[in-house]
C-alpha cells in the first residue's frame, strides 16, 4: 500500500496521502518513525493513521517565511515561543498536526517537561496559521481549523492566497472572513499589538 501511495504522489498529485501500518505506534515510536524518514513530512489523525504531507513549493515557502519572521519579531518584545511548519504538536484528541506557523505563551510552554518539549509537544498552540497552496482543498483545510479550535487553539488564521481570502477562527466559535490582501490582520487579544500586512503575501 505504501508503494502505491508514493507512486501516486510522484505522478503529480500533491495532496496528502494516508498511510496505514500493520502495527499501531505509540508516541515515542511515531517520533522515531518521523526521524528515520526525515526526508518526508508527516501528520497523524486521531485514529492513528498517518498522512504523508507534500513539501511546499517556492511561493508558499516565501509566504510562510514572511509570516513566521514577523511573528518571531513580535515575540521578541511580547514573549512566547514561535514555531515554523517543521514542528508537530500532539493535540488533546491524539492527532499530530504541523501548522505552518504557531505561537505558545511562555507560561504554557514552560509547563511541559524537557522530554515533551524535545519531541512532539503534547499541547495545542495558542495561535496557528495554515497557509494554503494552490492544490489544497478548502473544505479539508477548514476541517483542520475547526479541529484546532476544538482542541484549545485560541486564534487561527486560514490563508488562501489564490483568492486573497483569510478565514479567522476563534475559541468562542466565531469565524470572520477577510477578502483582499490590502488589509491587515490583527492578533486580537491572543497576540496583543500584533499586526500582519497581507500585502507581504502578494
Amino acid at each position: 500500500m505504501t508503494a502505491v501511495l508514493v507512486n501516486e504522489w510522484m505522478n503529480g498529485d500533491t495532496g496528502p496521502f494516508t498511510l496505514e501500518l500493520a502495527d499501531e505506534m505509540d508516541d515515542k515510536a511515531f517520533y522515531k518513525f518521523c526521524r528515520r524518514n526525515d526526508h518526508l513530512r508527516f501528520e497523524r489523525n486521531p485514529d492513528g493513521t498517518i498522512l504523508i504531507m507534500p513539501n511546499t513549493g517556492g511561493k508558499t515557502g516565501i509566504r510562510n517565511t514572511k509570516i513566521v519572521s514577523r511573528l518571531d519579531l513580535w515575540s521578541e518584545s511580547f514573549g512566547g515561543k514561535v514555531f515554523d511548519s517543521s514542528t508537530a504538536f500532539k493535540l488533546p484528541n491524539f492527532a499530530t498536526r504541523s501548522p505552518d506557523a504557531a505561537w505558545i505563551s511562555d507560561e504554557r510552554w514552560n509547563s511541559l517537561n524537557e522530554d515533551e518539549q524535545e519531541r512532539f509537544p503534547p499541547i495545542a498552540p495558542d495561535f496557528v496559521v495554515e497557509l494554503m497552496s494552490a492544490s489544497d482543498i478548502l473544505k479539508k483545510a477548514q476541517e483542520k481549523m475547526h479541529e484546532y479550535i476544538e482542541n484549545g487553539v485560541q486564534l487561527a488564521w486560514l490563508i488562501q492566497p489564490s483568492s486573497q481570502t483569510v478565514f479567522i477562527y476563534r475559541i468562542d466559535g466565531t469565524i470572520s472572513k477577510v477578502v483582499d490582501f490590502d488589509n491587515k490582520l490583527s492578533g486580537e487579544n491572543v497576540l496583543p499589538e500584533f499586526e500582519f500586512s497581507l500585502k507581504l503575501l502578494l
